[in-house]
């Protein structure tokens, strides 16, 4: 599958990242103590067809398993692929992950935030944090000429000065007419290993950061990842355009 995208694909990329991440957006203002994850999810359908996209979240199969929900919303010790319920009421003190994707003209746009219900714990704080930094960090070397290890790494040596486990089991991909494409860009690796980054590409990063142990175990629902140790986890994601110059990010709200 092909990485480096047209200017006519890149167009749409960007629109389908735009309505990604205004969705995103207006989900992260409307998020509140005593609202469902079902509720939560809902708004976020609402919200994706009212700009005409579609979630690609919806009915992805994975092996034997489909994922029945609009958007991805994993609550505190759940690091990512979250199902929105009925049954789950959000909290006073929690610790909200939302991934929003979706499919416009044929082509995805990809982000996620986590944010944190008051009162907010000083070490949710602290995690949050540094896993939106390590983001905003890894992305300054989104650039042409390096590598995808280039990106990882960043976040490596930037998560390992404040002692948080990096999730390994789930990695950022490439982003274009499917969900998932190459590379996979993990949150840990080496400098100057990995795929060589050329204009054109266009790469999801997420860190998915524990406030605990880096290990991972899956629900019986096959499909949300928690932390083995059941502490908090952080998830920010942006989509990036790497251009002949500085990086240019996709998904930032224009609300």
């Amino acid at each position: 599958m092909k990485s480096i995208r047209s200017d006519e694909e890149i167009q749409s990329i960007r629109e389908a990242c735009q309505i990604a991440a205004n969705v995103l957006q207006r989900l992260v203002d409307v998020v509140e103590e005593g609202m469902t994850t079902y509720d939560l999810d809902q708004l976020g359908r609402k919200y994706i067809e009212e700009y005409g996209a579609e979630s690609a979240c919806h009915n992805y199969r994975s092996g034997n398993h489909i994922f029945p929900a609009f958007t991805c919303l994993s609550i505190n010790e759940e690091i990512v692929h979250g199902i929105g319920r009925l049954q789950r009421t959000i909290q006073a003190g929690d610790v909200v992950s939302i991934d929003v994707v979706v499919r416009y003209r044929g082509f995805i746009g990809d982000n996620a935030r986590t944010v944190l219900i008051a009162p907010i714990a000083d070490e949710n704080q602290m995690l949050i944090d540094a896993t939106r930094e390590s983001l905003n960090y890894a992305l300054t070397f989104a650039r042409a000429g390096n590598r995808v290890g280039d990106i990882s790494n960043a976040v490596e040596r930037f998560i390992k000065r404040h002692n948080f486990g990096i999730v390994r089991e789930f990695v950022g991909h490439g982003v274009g007419a499917t969900m998932h494409e190459a590379p996979q860009i993990p949150n840990f690796g080496r400098r100057g290993s990995g795929a060589l980054l050329k204009p054109g590409m266009c790469l999801a990063i997420e860190p998915m950061i524990n406030l605990g142990t880096g290990k991972v175990d899956m629900l019986d629902d096959g499909w949300t990842a928690v932390t083995r140790d059941r502490k908090a986890s952080a998830h920010f994601e942006h989509t990036v355009l790497v251009t002949s110059g500085d990086p240019e990010i996709l998904t930032i709200p224009n609300l």
